[in-house]
């Protein structure tokens, strides 16, 4: 089996998040932040459009429906704590209306968006 180095993964893996902030751009979002660092982990892409606040996981995958696999419950819970530490340091957006969208972009090009791919537990 062919594995990619974990320098060309990284590249690929930026150049599929540089794909999707171009793609929530021309849909009218802005880019509030890129690779959202926080002490409870990473938000790839943190976008607003008007009063919506979306939350956006990207994978690179050769396959897009193995991108929706790599999303799974215990990463979804990580992207919520990271949301919700990130939101505390933005009190000006938490009234916004949230979602928590994934993006596929698979070894074609070719992007998914899914809107509201997962849900916070309450």
């Amino acid at each position: 089996i062919y594995k990619l180095s974990r320098v060309s993964a990284e590249a690929r893996g930026r150049r599929a998040e540089e794909q999707a902030a171009s793609h929530l751009e021309q849909r009218g979002f802005r880019i509030l932040a890129k690779r959202a660092k926080t002490p409870t982990g990473e938000i790839d892409l943190v976008a607003r459009r008007r009063r919506l606040l979306l939350f956006v996981e990207v994978k690179f995958r050769d396959h897009t429906d193995d991108g929706l696999w790599a999303i799974h419950p215990q990463q979804q819970r990580r992207i919520v704590k990271a949301a919700e530490t990130w939101l505390a340091t933005q009190p000006a957006l938490t009234n916004l209306d949230m979602r928590f969208d994934a993006i596929i972009v698979n070894a074609r090009g070719a992007l998914t968006h899914i809107d509201d791919a997962f849900r916070p537990e309450i």
